[in-house]
């Protein structure tokens, strides 16, 4: 069952990026679409075996950083409110986000985000591993 939702949705989003409904409410925007990650490096190839999505929204405080992180599986977010900067770790190199800005993020690359505005953040952000798989790994950090 999962295995076909996964292909349903799959297919969706690919017709997404020529698809639009005639009704004219309705319409479809590609938001992200990319083979690599934000910082150029091509996305690695996945083998699910046992699918799992998980959607997650996240929300980070005015003036706070995440912990240093990375993730072993391919996703994609999109930021719905607020201003977030991703940094990775290995070189500084930084991702400035605003509230309607989507990103592939990096798979096993070590990073963090920081919300240096005033004003709340949130992101929605979408997982695609095998079933059970962890999404997210933190790095313990030096006290």
């Amino acid at each position: 069952m999962m295995k076909t939702v996964l292909r349903s949705a799959v297919l969706f989003l690919a017709l997404g990026s020529s698809f639009a409904f005639s009704a004219g409410e309705s319409s479809t925007e590609v938001l992200a679409h990319s083979t690599a990650s934000w910082d150029g490096t091509p996305l690695r190839g996945v083998t699910l075996e046992n699918p799992e999505v998980r959607v997650l929204r996240i929300a980070i405080a005015p003036g706070s950083r995440l912990p240093i992180h990375k993730h072993p599986v391919i996703n994609a977010g999109y930021l719905v409110k607020g201003e977030l900067t991703v940094v990775r770790l290995s070189d500084g190199k930084k991702l400035d986000l605003k509230a309607g800005d989507a990103l592939v993020e990096m798979v096993d690359e070590w990073h963090y985000g920081v919300n240096t505005s005033d004003e709340p953040a949130e992101i929605v952000v979408v997982y695609a591993g095998n079933e059970g798989q962890a999404i997210t790994v933190f790095k313990e950090e030096e006290q």
